[in-house]
């Protein structure tokens, strides 16, 4: 039987992403033991947030299928049916990761 996790209140579970081995030089960096840990992956599911948010105005700021960056040291990482999963707090993420066109940076690096 096939198991899904339920985070609860402001907890997500996040995905772990297979680090880069490939370096921009070509370097292929094997994997071994001394490795960091992963800091990052694809939200899997959110929880439904805390009962003063609704009355604040606060929602979710992620949602499943973001690719999100988040500390070495965030959350419990779990295992469920044989796959490696952290659960954290939202706030514990420091950010979500777009896709940007070349277009877009350009914009982005001009100064007002």
């Amino acid at each position: 039987m096939k198991h899904v996790l339920r985070p609860l209140f402001d907890r997500i579970v996040i995905k772990e992403l297979e680090p880069e081995r490939m370096r921009q030089s070509g370097l292929v960096v094997p994997a071994g033991t001394n490795e960091p840990p992963p800091q990052q992956g694809i939200v899997l599911t959110v929880g439904q947030g805390v009962d003063w948010w609704e009355h604040a105005g606060v929602s979710m700021p992620v949602k499943p299928g973001d690719h999100v960056v988040f500390p070495a040291s965030a959350g419990v990482w779990v295992e469920v049916d044989e796959e490696r999963l952290l659960v954290c707090r939202v706030g514990e993420i420091l950010g979500v990761l777009d896709e940007v066109r070349d277009s877009d940076t350009s914009d982005a690096l001009r100064t007002p």
